[in-house]
């Protein structure tokens, strides 16, 4: 299948498309490089440095296509806040212009890049895709909501395919975010530069932590699938943030102090998945149990700082 990977130059997107090239589909990686980083980009793909608001270019870069994954986003939660106008041109704008331009290139299928945080505040635990939508309490979950919804209505009216992956919380190598937002890479750079580190809510948060190979298979998983479908992505166990940091320490084989800064307003206290609905579907599972996974990560960040 020839499939195009708008923010393939990204931690999550080029590790999609190593996986898509692993299992010989044919790879375009379009990406702008504001986020993104060429050298990232594995070997074996074709490279656009191209935007999703070049609406006259677009159709061309995306014609003779098979299917689009869309990852294209920004992410910093923070900063959704502050700049909401800027969340909603790039995040929703952009989708738009790209399902735009699939449909005007014949392009079927778009699998989308969503986000657990669509749920809000879950009301039960584990999450399931039958849960309904929560109230957004910043722009970059209002970004994923409103996304979602013009997949589905590009469904309706056009007959495009459109499958939704709900992610939790990825983490693992090539990561490389300015500024990083993400707790498991920040608690690994604290614990090897010997700082403390940060942990809010005395770590009694729980999350569920997917690693970014086994995420990047549960886009190739769906690619067969049609029609308008839903599906969370995590690895169905929820973890305490201060579990996570022990294990990180374990494994560096050294302690460091936590850093208590307390409660954080706008912070769900438990969220994981019920993923049972993509392995019904397709197979898939996640396989890279967390200790493994941090494992692969820290070594990665330690070659990172030689």
């Amino acid at each position: 299948m020839r499939v195009l990977v708008t923010g393939g130059a990204g931690f999550i997107g080029s590790a999609v498309a190593r996986v898509l090239l692993e299992e010989r589909h044919d790879v375009t990686v379009l990406d702008n490089l504001s986020k993104g980083f060429r050298s990232i980009v594995p070997e074996g793909a074709r490279f656009i440095e191209g935007d999703l608001c070049d609406e006259e270019r677009l159709p061309g870069w995306l014609r003779g296509h098979d299917a689009v994954i869309h990852m294209a986003a920004f992410i910093e939660v923070g900063r959704s806040v502050q700049e909401p106008l800027l969340f909603a041109e790039n995040n929703i704008m952009n989708s738009v212009r790209l399902l735009e331009g699939m449909r005007k290139a014949e392009v079927p299928k778009i699998v989308f890049s969503s986000s657990a945080t669509v749920y809000g505040a879950p009301q039960s635990l584990p999450i399931r895709e039958t849960d309904p939508l929560g109230a957004q309490s910043n722009p970059y979950g209002a970004s994923k909501v409103a996304t979602e919804a013009f997949c589905a209505t590009y469904h309706a009216l056009h007959g495009m395919d459109a499958i939704i992956l709900r992610y939790f919380n990825p983490y693992g190598p090539n990561e490389l975010h300015e500024p990083e937002t993400h707790a498991i890479p920040n608690f690994i750079m604290a614990a090897l530069a010997r700082r403390p580190i940060p942990l809010y809510w005395k770590g009694e948060q729980v999350r569920d932590f997917i690693y970014v190979d086994d995420l990047a298979r549960a886009h190739t998983a769906v690619l067969g699938l049609r029609g308008l479908d839903y599906f969370n992505v995590g690895s169905d166990t929820g973890t305490k943030m201060i579990d996570a940091v022990r294990t990180i320490l374990d494994i560096v084989g050294y302690d460091v102090p936590v850093e208590d800064l307390g409660e954080r307003p706008g912070d769900v206290h438990a969220t994981y998945a019920w993923s049972r609905k993509l392995a019904e579907a397709t197979g898939w599972r996640a396989q890279i149990g967390l200790r493994e996974g941090l494992e692969r990560t820290i070594a990665w960040f330690r070659e990172r700082r030689q």
